[in-house]
């Protein structure tokens, strides 16, 4: 999909925007109502919405990577922020700071795994690489990205997903299908390992295909909103935190 000169449609600043708010109302749920609430469909409801926010993570990875002068500075920044990101997020659900102490997931943010994800976009991308690589080291190097994301939030997904996203640039209807079977992974994991109910939930990913559909190509008149949307992830992060503490003093809001 190429940049379009139309005011029509949604830009990457609003679809942004979208994914700002369902991911914060998501979190503030998991704060508020810790655990896995069944008996309440409105809770459900507000995790389902929650899940708006990830894929639109996963299709502006592929827009910035698309259209940046600059990777370097464009992984440097995701970079600094998925470190600043590891302790907002483990602070906002109670996770240890220190990795894997307790568990193999949910270690980090999603930030990290969008490292991942555009680390993964260069990797298969032969037209900005000044070296080449052969189709096996692609292999080796895209599941060895794989596996330094699976400890993340949304574990190694958005790293598979982002790089079909990218792979089907201008066809909706193949990234959704892509999309949707990768999550169906991930759903099998929540059911077998986690909860059923959640796990199910996860296909609330589905929401997100009119926001692409709509999405109109430009990146909008506010140049801001790339800092805005770090400082606002791990800002809230930070806020909810606090919340936990004092409703529930330090104890882990997330399970799983």
């Amino acid at each position: 999909m190429s940049r379009q000169n139309t005011t029509s449609g949604l830009s990457g600043n609003q679809l942004k925007l979208c994914a700002i708010a369902a991911m914060a109302l998501d979190h503030l749920a998991w704060t508020l109502w810790p655990g896995y609430a069944h008996k309440e469909w409105w809770i459900l409801l507000i995790h389902i919405i929650g899940r708006l926010a990830a894929p639109v993570m996963w299709f502006m990875i592929s827009e910035g990577y698309q259209y940046t002068h600059n990777f370097k500075k464009y992984l440097q920044r995701l970079f600094l922020f998925a470190f600043i990101s590891h302790f907002a997020y483990n602070f906002c659900f109670g996770i240890s700071m220190i990795p894997f102490r307790d568990s193999i997931l949910n270690q980090t943010s999603v930030i990290w795994a969008l490292f991942c994800a555009a680390l993964a976009l260069y990797v298969d991308d032969d037209s900005r690489r000044s070296f080449p690589l052969k189709q096996w080291q692609k292999i080796v190097l895209l599941v060895l990205l794989c596996v330094l994301a699976f400890p993340s939030d949304w574990s190694c997904f958005p790293v598979l997903c982002t790089l079909h996203i990218h792979k089907n640039r201008g066809n909706l209807e193949k990234q959704m299908l892509g999309m949707m079977l990768y999550i169906s992974m991930y759903v099998i994991v929540w059911c077998l390992a986690i909860d059923v109910t959640y796990g199910l939930v996860q296909y609330g990913i589905l929401i997100v295909w009119p926001f692409m559909h709509f999405y109109n190509g430009t990146r909008g008149n506010w140049r801001g909103m790339k800092w805005f949307f770090y400082f606002f992830y791990a800002g809230h992060l930070f806020l909810m935190g606090i919340l936990r503490i004092l409703l529930y003093g330090n104890v882990s809001t997330i399970v799983g």
